[in-house]
């Protein structure tokens, strides 16, 4: 693992003694981030939801930066779920509005800060605009190395086991799979997150003790961190806050 102490950032976020207060050799190398709280936060404000949807929005390109800045190397957000289609058709609008808009706002952003981005769920079903945007986005960032954003966008944990199992079943189907040959690690390679590592790291903000559908085969051993700030009010302290905690612990995998 790169010790983050020693690259040089241009218009660093962290100080020495924030680096100081982490072991460079335990970064975890992916975290998942449930961006949860956007609606509260408005509420709480006195502000339109759309605002708070804006917040996070903005929210996400500073903590990008920051967990790049300490030498993270991929970051999975929880962007939109299969299940947020039973808001209100215009909060629906309203969030695929913000998510076309991020994409072509902040594609010069990403490249200029290193950002790889790609999408995880079933992304078929996003209006073909935002199909068309993501894959601009990601084909001018393939480049990029610092670090992979993962959107996780019309996902959901129980979907994307039940598109695997398709995926599976067709393979069997034409003699490229045997399900008696079936182990954790070929099912591990059907999934959308097949190209990263598990998570090492699940922060959920907003105070709510769940996962929510959220890679539930992947963060079987995902040291789990929760807080009660409002994803918009998410900071990169908070961040080092929780890559502290888990580098508290002791990972045992079940041992």
């Amino acid at each position: 693992m790169n010790d983050p102490s020693l690259v040089t950032v241009e218009n660093p976020i962290y100080s020495e003694e924030d680096y100081a207060s982490l072991d460079p050799k335990l970064i975890p190398e992916h975290i998942a981030i449930v961006m949860d709280g956007n609606r509260r936060w408005a509420k709480k404000y006195g502000k339109p939801i759309e605002a708070g949807h804006w917040r996070g929005a903005e929210q996400l390109d500073l903590i990008v930066r920051a967990a790049a800045e300490l030498g993270v190397k991929a970051l999975t957000v929880y962007s939109f779920s299969t299940e947020n289609w039973k808001r209100s058709k215009n909060e629906v609008d309203l969030l695929m509005q913000l998510l076309e808009a991020y994409l072509i706002n902040k594609r010069q952003t990403l490249i200029k800060e290193g950002v790889r981005l790609h999408t995880i769920g079933d992304t078929l079903r996003l209006p073909e605009s935002i199909q068309l945007q993501l894959q601009e986005s990601m084909r001018a960032t393939q480049q990029c190395e610092k670090i992979d954003l993962i959107l996780a966008l019309n996902y959901g944990g129980r979907d994307e086991l039940r598109r695997a199992i398709l995926k599976m079943s067709k393979e069997v189907e034409k003699g490229k799979l045997h399900w008696e040959d079936l182990s954790e690690e070929t099912i591990s390679s059907y999934l959308d997150t097949a190209p990263w590592p598990d998570p090492d790291l699940l922060i959920r903000p907003s105070g709510v003790q769940r996962v929510s559908n959220f890679l539930i085969w992947q963060i079987s051993y995902s040291e789990m961190v929760t807080t009660d700030t409002l994803w918009p009010d998410f900071s990169p302290k908070d961040l080092l806050h929780a890559i502290a905690q888990y580098q508290g612990r002791q990972r045992r995998f079940g041992g």
